[in-house]
């Protein structure tokens, strides 16, 4: 396993309060600073295709063509990440020299996944992180980064416990990059997906202890397309039992109602008797609200 010096601890993830309110070149030379460290030996970084990640890769690209080293981008082909993702993050690959790699995973085939725990993040990027590993290590690499930045750590991210426990570095998080910050410096860095809204794993659409029905989370998948088709940019469709809760940016609740019977047709789709538009508007980790973020 890799020296994870250059690693959040268990303190700094899960009792780490306040923001370090540096100036971002500041940060940014931070960061640059921890790449040339860990570039100094080939890298793999979890590249998903998001922000985070997208600004991470580029960034550790720039490192390795000082040092001369090779960087393999891993992206997971999953069952429960929206299938849009292997697409988008090959745009990016455009920009870089990584070398790219696609794993595929069936996070369902772990039963305790299936039926959607407390938990289900960390035993979910648990399996991916140990897959992405195993591949480093046929490469002979012991280094592996992942794209946390500093605002997961102030909310409920079970799957940090993971990061933890394998040894994989979040060099954005440690340099204290908020979102925003790495929204500023992708857009620094002509990344295209800068501006690309989050997109997490399709069980968040489901609460916690619902069995993940994959059927389900397919009509999901279709229908957030589809009403980001007519136009909306942030949109969650949440399902409890037989209520659906539509979550979009509060800003666009007009032009949900001007094409109420189109965002109708495409709802009903998803099979739920009963639709709601939720009046709070689109917030990410709203199937949180009753977790602390603790260490489980």
């Amino acid at each position: 396993m890799a020296d994870n010096s250059n690693s959040l601890n268990a303190q700094e993830i899960y009792t780490h309060k306040t923001y370090t309110h540096q100036p971002l070149d500041e940060k940014k030379r931070r960061l640059q600073s921890i790449l040339e460290t860990n570039a100094q030996e080939d890298l793999c970084v979890a590249f998903s295709g998001g922000v985070d990640s997208s600004l991470l890769l580029v960034m550790a690209c720039e490192a390795a063509e000082i040092s001369g080293r090779k960087v393999y981008a891993i992206t997971m082909d999953t069952v429960l990440h929206p299938k849009a993702d292997v697409d988008i993050a090959r745009k990016v690959l455009e920009k870089t020299k990584a070398i790219h790699q696609i794993l595929t995973l069936d996070e369902l085939a772990v039963p305790e996944i299936r039926m959607n725990p407390v938990n289900r993040c960390y035993l979910c990027k648990k399996e991916l992180y140990s897959r992405m590993l195993a591949f480093a290590a046929e490469k002979g690499i012991q280094t592996l980064l992942e794209g946390s930045n500093e605002d997961d750590l102030h909310v409920y991210r079970p799957g940090l416990k993971a990061v933890r426990e394998l040894g994989v570095k979040s060099p954005l998080a440690q340099s204290r990059l908020t979102k925003d910050e790495v929204r500023t410096l992708a857009r620094e860095y002509d990344i295209p997906v800068a501006d690309r809204p989050s997109a997490p794993c399709l069980a968040t659409r489901l609460p916690y202890g619902a069995e993940i029905d994959l059927a389900l989370l397919s009509r999901i998948e279709e229908g957030e397309e589809n009403l980001k088709a007519m136009g909306l940019r942030n949109v969650r469709i949440r399902v409890h039992g037989d209520i659906l809760r539509l979550e979009a940016d509060d800003t666009q609740f007009q032009l949900l109602m001007q094409h109420r019977l189109e965002v109708l047709d495409c709802l009903k789709k998803v099979g739920c008797p009963y639709i709601t538009l939720d009046l709070e508007g689109f917030r990410s980790g709203s199937m949180d609200i009753h977790i602390k973020n603790t260490e489980i």
